[in-house]
């Protein structure tokens, strides 16, 4: 059964999704270059951001106690492949071009993710969401900076990314829909967890303790980024609360400046406020919206 629309609620879930999401891509940057010792495989990093979400799962879980009920392991487990592609080709990008540049690139997804919302969720998409979700595009482009610099291999590792999380966000919405969000979190992470288990098994190298640290981090900070964003999509449409998803390109730039001091110049502060303007306008149709149902 589909849950009640609150969309104010959904875009402050979604924000607080983005400073967790900017945070973790951080501690990739750590882990996959050789800040904090020998840099790790992007493969091994998420299979620690797996391990230690699942770990926050279980034990929210051993308080909530929740019941698994109807599961649909199908869409979960397509889910999780995408998502586990995505997270780990953005791990991969962040290793070698700037973290805020390799943010701006993967996180176009919510344009993939509002295009295949039509499809497959038949969700209608009217000229004001449109005009917001272009403006954010824009403004993406603008802090890609489009030029031979560009088109690297990181680039279009982070393209990868965002294409492949544009179709995780589809079947987010369809579980949303009908599941619990502890029910789609904890199946979520519990095989994308054995998944990467396999996977990194020929990569894996002993962390140091900073290195487990610094996983630990990542994957509670995913652990809460899933929470925040799974509650939002399950309060309102696809098409409308994953552009909000673009302000991660604000705190991977305010990230940027804090740890590496690299201050945004102008071009930078103009994609993002290109961007906000975008998720602005959003926001202020729905509420002229819901006002006249009202």
């Amino acid at each position: 059964m589909a849950r009640p629309q609150a969309p104010l609620t959904a875009v402050a879930l979604m924000i607080t999704a983005t400073l967790f999401i900017a945070g973790t891509m951080l501690a990739a940057k750590s882990l996959g270059t050789e800040i904090l010792g020998a840099s790790m495989h992007p493969l091994q990093i998420t299979q620690g951001r797996f391990l230690f979400a699942f770990i926050g799962f279980i034990a929210a879980s051993s308080v909530l106690r929740p019941k698994i009920r109807n599961p649909n392991i199908i869409f979960h487990l397509l889910r999780t492949v995408y998502g586990a592609t995505g997270v780990t080709l953005m791990f991969a990008a962040v290793a070698f071009i700037p973290m805020s540049d390799a943010t701006a690139i993967s996180f176009l997804n919510p344009v993939f993710g509002m295009i295949l919302a039509i499809p497959f969720l038949g969700e209608k998409i009217g000229r004001w969401r449109w005009l917001a979700a272009g403006m954010a595009f824009i403004g993406a482009l603008i802090l890609l900076r489009p030029g031979p610099d560009t088109f690297q291999v990181a680039a279009l590792l982070a393209l990868g990314a965002a294409m492949a999380m544009g179709f995780e966000l589809v079947f987010i919405k369809r579980l949303a829909d009908r599941e619990p969000p502890l029910q789609i979190l904890l199946i979520n992470n519990a095989i994308g967890c054995a998944l990467l288990s396999v996977a990194v098994i020929p990569f894996w190298a002993p962390p140091t303790l900073v290195q487990w640290s610094v996983l630990l981090a990542l994957g509670l900070m995913m652990a809460g980024a899933q929470t925040c964003f799974i509650n939002a999509m399950a309060r309102a449409d696809a098409s409308y609360v994953t552009p909000f998803s673009y302000i991660t390109l604000i705190f991977a730039s305010l990230y940027d400046w804090a740890i590496f001091a690299q201050i945004p110049d102008w071009i930078s502060v103009l994609g993002a406020a290109i961007i906000i303007s975008g998720a602005a306008l959003l926001a202020w149709r729905e509420a002229v919206n819901l006002r006249q149902i009202s």
